[in-house]
C-alpha cells in the first residue's frame, strides 16, 4: 500500500512545477512577455491606438504608391526612386502591423522592434524628402503624412503604461 506522505510529496512537486511553467512567460520570439502586464486595459487600448496608427501609414504608402502609378500612366514624373521607396514603405506597414500585434500580445522583442521602427522611419523620411531636387514637392508631402502617422507611434510606445508593461525595453 502506497504511503500518503509519497502521494502528498508527488502532487506538491506537481504543483510547484506547474506554477513555474506557468510563471515562465517566453514568447515564440524568445523575448519574455511583461507579467501581467501586456494584458491590462489601458496597455491593450494604447496597443490599438498603434495597430490604427500603423494601418493609417499602410494606407498613405498605398495612396503613395497609387499618386506614383498614375503620375506615370499620365505622362508626368515619376522616378526609379519614388516607385522603389513607395514600395518598400508600403510593404513596412504590414510587417510592423504583425510586430505592433505580437507586441500587444506580450512579446517584449517585438515592442522594441516597433519602438525602434516608429522612431528612425519618420526621421529617415523626412531627412530624404528634405534633399533637393530628389523628389517632387507633392510626393514628400505625402510621404511626410505617413511619417506623422508612425511618429505618432513612437509617442505612444513611450507612454508610461507601455513602459511599466515592457520595463526592459
Amino acid at each position: 500500500m502506497p504511503n500518503t506522505s509519497d502521494i502528498t510529496a508527488a502532487d506538491d512537486s506537481t504543483t510547484a512545477h506547474d506554477s513555474t511553467t506557468a510563471d515562465d512567460s517566453t514568447t515564440a520570439d524568445g523575448g519574455t512577455a511583461a507579467p501581467g502586464r501586456a494584458g491590462d486595459a489601458r496597455v491593450q487600448e494604447i496597443f490599438a491606438t498603434v495597430r490604427k496608427c500603423v494601418t493609417l501609414f499602410g494606407v498613405v504608402g498605398g495612396v503613395v504608391l497609387g499618386t506614383v502609378a498614375v503620375m506615370a500612366s499620365t505622362g508626368h514624373e515619376a522616378s526609379p526612386f519614388m516607385w522603389i521607396r513607395g514600395a518598400v514603405l508600403l510593404a513596412a506597414a504590414p510587417l510592423i502591423h504583425r510586430l505592433a500585434v505580437r507586441a500587444s500580445e506580450g512579446a517584449a522583442k517585438a515592442f522594441e522592434r516597433v519602438r525602434t521602427l516608429s522612431t528612425v522611419l519618420p526621421i529617415a523620411i523626412v531627412a530624404v524628402d528634405l534633399v533637393p531636387g530628389l523628389c517632387p514637392p507633392w510626393y514628400a508631402v505625402l510621404q511626410g503624412l505617413s511619417a506623422l502617422a508612425l511618429a505618432g507611434v513612437a509617442v505612444l510606445t513611450r507612454s508610461r503604461a507601455l513602459k511599466t508593461a515592457f520595463p526592459r525595453a
